[in-house]
């Protein structure tokens, strides 16, 4: 057994992994690594990068089939699914040397391709080393949640960890789950050629704005997806030809026949096998419990990214690293802030958010003005033919930003002004007073801000005090 002596021993080569492992060892310290899967970890190898080249692909088919509304005839569309596939990997492949073991252990890092377990409250056991570390960062991520169903166990079925690995056609996927990752692959696949099915038992896209989240099932359906919502006593059998998956709705028993079935039902933390009861620190099944400077129960050790919640997305992260080195290497008291946490879910249109909905706003009793300005205002929207969508912002009555969501060509670009201005405690003003370039969706968001004033500008009173002057 090697005993290894380190500063800071990061578990998880994910995003938020990585980020701690290069700033840390970039500034003098030293650093071991441990990885127990694929360098990069779910969003390089199976979460954000290949889903968001398969979305590409998807819009690439979506262009050509509605080309000739611009004058452009496309008469004819086939999918590949091979070289669909042969896209995704590639994509994967270009940015798989940024996170390689090669590019860490050139940094400086040491790199322990292992299973991490704690062996006690200052030391980690990896395969044949004994890491002893100043510091402990857990970054272990999360995997995909699957429910208990009934049938499940006897049927093949996909959840994002190997979707992107079939190459193969898909005739018919059902989607079991409507959160973003069940929509945005729901859309993908049915403009890729396949029937699609969604399957959801509460609301689809429950955690957004309903109000705009309609939007975007509004476009779906459009394109041919089918939703049951609501569904209650789900369970899957296998057929002759296929998979038929069963649920009960208000309308009653309702019954799918698909080729491929997808789970997308959520994410669970990866704590199991690290023994962190020998490392005192306190879990969930939820994940690992952290305080604001995401230090665990153990002070020596922090968490970060998916394993410590409560925001699940490779961007917070790699913000969260950006946390624990302050803490670590500086000894700054620095605190994770949640109050600008943007999202955005990749269907088409896109539906981002940052801030206070509406809903939560009113819950938390303060007195708000909810400002919408519709995409069909915009004149870069109408060149483009893609009027769907708005733009909603809640304010305070004096006029701070306190939360915004679009849907829209482009919302998870258009979102970015929003989380600077609930980041740095702004006022609707300096949106307002911004000058947008013409023509450009972004001038969207100069108009909704200005709307805030509109009654006030335009009013009898001003009106008259107006006429008053210019008679002088």
């Amino acid at each position: 057994m090697q005993a290894i002596q380190t500063d800071i021993c990061v578990v998880g080569a994910g995003a938020g992994g990585l980020s701690v492992a290069a700033v840390a060892a970039r500034m003098g310290a030293r650093v071991v690594l441990v990885e127990k899967g694929e360098m990069g970890g779910d969003c390089l190898n199976s979460g954000c990068v290949p889903s968001k080249a398969l979305i590409a692909a998807a819009e690439k088919a979506r262009s050509i089939r509605e080309a000739a509304n611009f004058g452009v005839c496309a008469e004819f569309i086939r999918t590949d699914w091979q070289q669909v596939h042969a896209h995704v990997q590639d994509v994967i492949d270009s940015i798989a040397p940024n996170d390689s073991q090669q590019r860490f252990e050139q940094l400086g890092v040491t790199v322990v391709r292992a299973a991490g377990a704690f062996e006690d409250e200052r030391t980690l056991r990896a395969g044949t080393r004994l890491i002893r570390a100043r510091y402990f960062v857990l970054a272990t991520g999360s995997s995909p949640f699957v429910p208990p169903i009934e049938g499940l166990d006897q049927i093949d079925y996909y959840t994002n960890e190997n979707i992107f690995r079939q190459s193969e056609e898909i005739r018919h996927l059902i989607v079991i789950g409507g959160g973003p990752i069940g929509m945005e692959m729901a859309q993908a696949h049915r403009r890729l050629g396949a029937e699609v099915t969604v399957m959801e038992m509460a609301r689809l896209l429950v955690k957004d704005d309903a109000e705009m989240a309609a939007v975007v099932i509004k476009r779906m359906r459009e394109e041919g997806v089918t939703f049951y919502e609501g569904g209650r006593n789900l369970r899957f059998r296998k057929t002759s030809d296929g998979i038929a998956v069963y649920c009960e709705t208000e309308g009653g028993e309702q019954c799918a026949h698909g080729s491929h079935v997808l789970i997308a039902t959520g994410r669970r933390a990866n704590v199991s096998g690290l023994n962190l009861e020998a490392a005192r620190i306190d879990y969930s099944a939820r994940g690992i419990n952290v305080d604001a400077r995401l230090r665990t129960s153990n002070r020596r050790v922090f968490a970060i990214g998916d394993v410590a919640g409560p925001y699940q997305f490779t961007h917070m992260a790699s913000y969260q690293a950006g946390i624990v080195i302050r803490n670590m290497l500086f000894r700054w008291p620095a605190k994770a802030d949640y109050s600008a946490v943007p999202w955005v879910t990749y269907t088409d249109p896109e539906l981002a958010h940052v801030g206070l909905t509406e809903v939560l706003a009113r819950k938390a009793g303060i007195a708000v003005r909810v400002l919408r300005w519709e995409m069909a205002e915009n004149d870069r929207a109408r060149a483009e033919r893609r009027t769907e969508g708005r733009i909603k912002v809640v304010v305070s009555r004096k006029g701070r930003v306190l939360g915004a969501t679009i849907v829209g060509m482009h919302a998870g670009e258009l979102i970015q002004p929003w989380i600077l201005a609930i980041s740095r405690n702004m006022k609707i003003s300096a949106m307002a007073g911004m000058i947008a370039p013409y023509p450009t969706l972004g001038e969207a968001g100069k108009r909704v801000a200005g709307s805030f004033y509109a009654d006030a500008l335009y009013s009898s009173k001003v009106r008259r005090m107006v006429r008053w002057l210019l008679k002088w």
